[in-house]
């Protein structure tokens, strides 16, 4: 069995309403979420011209490859209405595969870890909620320590789902 972790990210239409969506199509097509983190709101990271997103890491039980997750994954997104017009735009749905097991990944359609996952609060503060003893295969640091070496300022907080 292998061990994906996955970031879900939308700041259009109904962002929380599609995280849901995006969970339950992650269990039915590519397997049983072990964890999942609380959600996060954060500032746009890149394109910083659009609204917030919202933010969760899941750690998912998966037979399958990294590449047929990414396969998976990338029909869960069209789906779920994801159209890909920009780099790092607003979306409908975004899901990001962090990390596949310990392994290292350098594939033209796929590179694991993740190429920015140290540099983005938004995705390490949701991460270290879930794995925060984890080692990043490739900086031979855990995801404790990668976020208290992040240097992006962007304002990441909790939501407050009792309002």
């Amino acid at each position: 069995m292998n061990k994906v972790f996955l970031l879900l990210g939308a700041n259009l239409g109904e962002p929380l309403a599609q995280l849901k969506s995006a969970v339950d199509a992650i269990e039915y097509q590519i397997g049983a979420v072990e964890q999942n983190s609380r959600i996060y709101a954060s500032e746009a990271w890149g394109l910083l011209d659009q609204p917030a997103f919202l933010n969760q890491v899941l750690v998912v039980n998966t037979e399958f490859s990294a590449l047929a997750v990414l396969d998976s994954i990338q029909k869960i997104e069209n789906q779920l209405g994801r159209r890909r017009l920009e780099k790092w735009g607003a979306r409908v749905i975004d899901i990001d595969i962090l990390y596949f097991n310990e392994e290292i990944i350098d594939h033209p359609r796929l590179t694991i870890p993740h190429s920015y996952l140290a540099q983005r609060k938004f995705t390490l503060i949701p991460l270290v909620e879930v794995a925060p003893n984890f080692v990043h295969p490739v900086l031979r640091l855990t995801n404790e320590a990668l976020l208290a070496n992040c240097q992006d300022l962007l304002n990441v907080q909790l939501l407050n789902l009792n309002q």
